[in-house]
């Protein structure tokens, strides 16, 4: 081997041992790069845990020929926030003196609530069971975050830390607070310098819950502390989503639904709900005040305190399961709320559990009893139940009298109050009846169907020469008729007479049934309710006795007979239209026929008709004091005829 052959040789290993070397650094530098490329993408994404990253880093160093992360089976993927291990142990449980509250730790929210001393409607020989007004894996609440990338979160899907173990007693405090948290993970650097997630408890969002123990009203703050790394900078606006099905705590079940839906207040102060019969949804761009899924005797309302709800998205959804024992409605809230900062800012609200009470809600100063049917929609009606009924009823419960007692008072007080309406109403029909043989005799001179309009005149002269008024008895009974009704809307809203039990009613808020058909009758139902039937009896006599009393007015045989018809066909309508009504408001309208037939006795005996009769004759012979209407009108008259002699 010549010279220039091993200086070719050593030149060759030379070249092939530089390009060798070239190669290795060029693909180290590639592999840490893809490395790091790699890692900063499972950063960004957060969907892998430090066992992962560790295994591709090992993977990515000891191979990287096999860097095509075919190791992708070993993720997991999550989001960067507390870890599941945080579930191990019970939910957060408050007890105040009014209620027991349970909250979730995956989400934070409140899971269920049982209130205290109240029980659920259950059959008389059935042990009581407890109220648990909230509850289930279909009542849930979430917030929606925006992470950094732009990522959607919720948080009901999100573990909460808290310092609480145990149950928190609330009693003779002041207030208490639950404060439960959401920590994200950071990324850091073990001794060892592999990489690992570790807990920002420096950045955190927190539902702050704040208990008084005797309130059914507690506090929820939403706080975000230092999460501006975490969160999208430029979003500050959050939706807050509130699903809930309320169950049927009563034992008219169709009644209960009937009423159950969603009342809200709006930034003007009005308080309107939704449809209560029928589903329906409802877009708000305007704010709101207060928002609550409304049933009969109890609601669970959300207000927001310091600020308003800037949208709202409310929705009613009907079941369509009959079974009594199924749910009455679904609800649904979305509401959007501000929050300036997400590193120091807050949104302060509070939550309303509890019994649908006019006189507990009507503390709390902001329009919350107005989800209480007392005929709102009349001024008339909702004023006598505040003004006159609700006061009355309140004072009588404060001496601790069994409810069926103060019913009755009550009703003695209001026949007291309108007696002078019901003695004008009996005068007028005592005046009609002693003029009962002039009325029959225009009756005998003008048969014929012709002479119907001379008949009338001739009856109205008899009115007027003898100062009787026939209207003058409608118009009392037309002024009775908003008392009537403000107690139809009273009794089945009372949250008072709930479970209270009278005679033979085991619970006033509802009908009594003291026989059960397997069955179910149209138009009546599958039971008999004894308040409704002897209601009934009683209207058909008081009925019968106003007929006897009553002098015909006028008018053909056949339409009174048609008339006395209608008048006993409205009785047998009612025994169908209130047999599942509430027996306190049925035995209300019996103990009201009842008074009446005392009053009507007590009238037939005071006035003497004799008298009255010789009293109206008397005014028959005088001349007729007309009105300064009638005399202006007939002064016109004159003008006018004189006018028109004076152009001939």
């Amino acid at each position: 081997m010549d010279k220039n052959t091993v200086v070719g040789l050593l030149l060759i290993f030379a070249l092939f041992m530089g390009f060798s070397f070239y190669t290795s650094s060029k693909t180290k530098k590639v592999n840490e790069q893809a490395q790091k490329e790699v890692l900063e993408k499972m950063a960004s994404e957060q969907v892998v845990d430090s066992t992962t990253i560790t295994i591709m880093e090992d993977s990515l160093a000891t191979a990287p020929e096999k860097q095509a992360l075919t190791s992708t089976k070993h993720e997991t993927k999550q989001h960067v926030f507390s870890s599941p291990e945080v579930a191990d142990g019970n939910n957060y449980v408050v007890e105040t003196n009014k209620a027991i509250y349970e909250f979730t730790k995956k989400g934070g929210y409140l899971k269920r609530v049982e209130l205290k001393g109240i029980y659920r409607y259950t059959p008389k020989d059935s042990a009581k069971q407890p109220l648990v007004l909230y509850e289930g894996d279909d009542n849930n609440m979430n917030i929606e975050l925006m992470l950094a990338d732009q990522s959607i979160v919720n948080t009901k899907d999100l573990y909460f830390l808290s310092d609480q173990e145990g149950k928190l007693v609330v009693k003779d405090q002041d207030s208490t607070t639950l404060s439960i948290r959401l920590y994200p993970n950071k990324r850091n650097v073990d001794s060892l310098g592999n990489q690992c997630e570790t807990l920002d408890y420096n950045s955190y969002v927190e539902f702050l819950y704040t208990f008084k123990p005797d309130d059914y009203r507690f506090g929820y703050k939403v706080n975000f502390v230092n999460m501006s790394s975490y969160l999208y900078a430029n979003n500050h606006d959050f939706t807050l989503e509130w699903d809930a099905q309320l169950t049927c705590m009563e034992k008219n079940y169709e009644y209960a639904k009937n009423i159950t839906t969603i009342f809200y207040m709006d930034n003007v102060d009005e308080v309107d709900n939704l449809d209560e019969r029928g589903p329906e949804k409802k877009d708000f761009t305007t704010p709101l005040k207060w928002v609550s899924f409304k049933q009969q005797f109890f609601t669970s309302t959300i207000i927001a305190n310091s600020q308003e709800f800037s949208t709202g998205l409310l929705e009613v959804t009907v079941p369509t399961d009959k079974n009594e024992n199924s749910i009455l409605k679904s609800m649904t809230a979305d509401l959007e709320f501000d929050v300036n900062n997400v590193d120091n800012g807050s949104f302060d609200m509070s939550f309303y559990f509890g019994p649908n009470q006019f006189k507990l809600l009507k503390e709390y100063d902001m329009k919350l009893e107005r989800q209480v049917p007392l005929g709102w929609g009349f001024f008339l009606l909702h004023w006598i139940n505040r003004g006159v009924i609700i006061p009355i009823f309140n004072w009588l419960e404060a001496y601790g009298l069994n409810y069926g007692l103060i019913i009755l008072i009550l009703t003695v007080i209001i026949k007291i109050a309108i007696f002078p309406v019901a003695y004008k109403t009996y005068m007028s029909s005592a005046k009609m009846r002693v003029l009962k043989p002039e009325i029959e005799t225009i009756n005998a001179r003008y048969p014929k169907p012709d002479d119907m309009m001379k008949k009338q005149q001739a009856t109205m002269t008899l009115y007027k020469s003898a100062g009787v008024n026939p209207m003058s008895g409608c118009l009392p009974m037309l002024l009775q008729m908003p008392v009537l009704i403000a107690m139809f809307r009273f009794f089945p809203s009372a949250y008072e007479l709930r479970q209270k039990s009278f005679l033979w009613a085991d619970d006033l808020s509802t009908y009594d049934s003291i026989l059960t058909f397997n069955f179910n009758i149209p138009f009546y139902g599958n039971h008999v309710s004894l308040f409704t039937l002897l209601m009934t009896i009683s209207t058909l006599i008081y009925t019968w006795l106003n007929n006897k009393l009553m002098a015909p007015a006028g008018g053909g045989a056949e339409q009174q007979k048609m008339m006395k018809i209608m008048m006993y066909m409205m009785p047998v309508l009612f025994l169908g239209m209130f047999n599942s009504f509430s027996s306190a408001l049925t035995y209300y309208y019996l103990l009201v026929n009842l008074i009446t037939f005392f009053q009507m006795w007590m009238f037939r005996v005071t006035v003497d008709e004799n008298k009255l009769r010789e009293k109206i004759k008397l005014n028959m012979v005088k001349p007729i004091k007309k009105s300064k209407w009638q005399l202006k009108m007939e002064e016109i008259a004159k003008q006018q005829t004189q006018m028109a002699k004076n152009k001939r």
